[in-house]
């Protein structure tokens, strides 16, 4: 038995016809994170890594969108009863006593049914792990999944699998988008943004110094998705009163008003229609269009997995400040701050940061001694 444990990149259904950028978005992760591969290749409908470490290159890819799940599994050649003595030996090796387990074979069987491989394989474990006490469970209840994926020529035994992001793979839409991060929800939008596969730029509002160590915190979570070795990112101070809900739509509108000042075409608006009115939406579509730049509103389908996704970019400790945003509701649609606004733009701050372990403190000590 080849005794090589593989990482196996699920692709999600929207990211089957766009497999070539994923390969390309896994090479560039592992560079990134500095993993060292031998080979990232394509089989049928997955993407198999063979990587120096497979548990850490799998957690690095796993940070990319367009991926259900990631998973290491040994390789072995798609033949009935080798698939079936694998899952015995490797699925056996992974239960504990008294667990419930579930045997799923899926894939391209040739010759035979994959039920009656996970019949033959649950039977064998059944026998042969008599002593552990372990015994089926259903597909509604089980304690561990022994999974196993065919291709053609092929059968992966998954000895550990992940749940993915999601999504598609950055770097699919062609035209760049400019999205602002000055929140939680903002942070969301700009995460949502990315994982629709639009190429990124960032720029960071904020009104008060006390607010750059969170923004900080955010953009560390976000821009390891963007698949480069250093991402450049502007900051720019927004004096803007901060309380009240009149200011912050103020504030809304005055980056709104910074971000048609950039070049770039598509302009990412971080505008739920389940937090902001539809009057306010429909006015900052209309801006947008009357600069000649079309609006993208990649919170416009996302509703409660809007939480989700603020935990996956690690704002756990701001889901109360996240759903006192999300409950305010008015009607106003107050201009923007001209004077702050044109005050702002002299504070512009662009600093580089390389992808690394410390990228908070640098991004902190660069906007200090900028």
């Amino acid at each position: 038995m080849d005794e090589i444990s593989y990482v196996v990149v699920f692709p999600t259904i929207f990211s089957k016809n766009k497999i070539p950028q994923l390969i390309t978005n896994i090479k560039k992760i592992l560079k990134t994170k500095n993993q060292e591969f031998e080979s990232v290749k394509r089989d049928g409908d997955i993407i198999l890594v063979h990587a120096n470490d497979p548990v850490f290159a799998s957690s690095a890819i796993n940070l990319l969108f367009g991926i259900e799940k990631v998973a290491i599994a040994r390789l072995i050649k798609n033949d009935f009863q080798n698939i079936i003595s694998e899952i015995t030996s490797i699925g056996g090796n992974l239960l504990l006593k008294g667990e419930k387990f579930l045997v799923r074979v899926e894939g391209t069987s040739k010759g035979f049914v994959t039920k009656d491989v996970e019949i033959a394989a649950t039977s064998n474990i059944i026998e042969k792990k008599s002593s552990l006490g372990a015994h089926p469970g259903t597909d509604e209840d089980f304690d561990k999944l022994l999974y196993t994926y065919l291709t053609k020529n092929n059968a992966y035994i998954c000895i550990f699998s992940d749940e993915g992001k999601g999504g598609i793979p950055y770097q699919v839409q062609n035209e760049k988008t400019i999205c602002a991060v000055y929140d939680e929800i903002s942070a969301v939008s700009c995460f949502e943004t990315i994982k629709q596969g639009n190429e990124t730029k960032i720029i960071v509002c904020y009104r008060q110094k006390s607010e750059l160590m969170n923004l900080a915190k955010i953009i560390n979570q976000i821009i390891p998705r963007l698949v480069q070795d250093k991402v450049e990112i502007e900051f720019l101070h927004l004096k803007i009163n901060p309380n009240g809900i009149k200011n912050y739509l103020i504030y809304v509108n005055s980056i709104l008003e910074i971000l048609l000042q950039y070049p770039t075409k598509r302009v990412s608006l971080a505008l739920s229609p389940l937090v902001f009115s539809s009057e306010f939406i429909d006015n900052s579509v209309k801006q947008v269009f009357g600069k000649k730049k079309i609006p993208i509103l990649p919170l416009a389908g996302v509703d409660s997995a809007l939480f989700d996704e603020a935990k996956e970019i690690g704002l756990e400790r701001n889901m109360k400040k996240l759903e006192k945003m999300v409950t305010v509701t008015s009607n106003e649609i107050p201009s923007y701050a001209k004077k702050e606004v044109e005050s702002a733009l002299k504070t512009k701050k662009k600093i580089t940061i390389q992808i690394g372990p410390n990228n908070v403190h640098d991004i902190l000590d660069s906007l200090e001694n900028h």
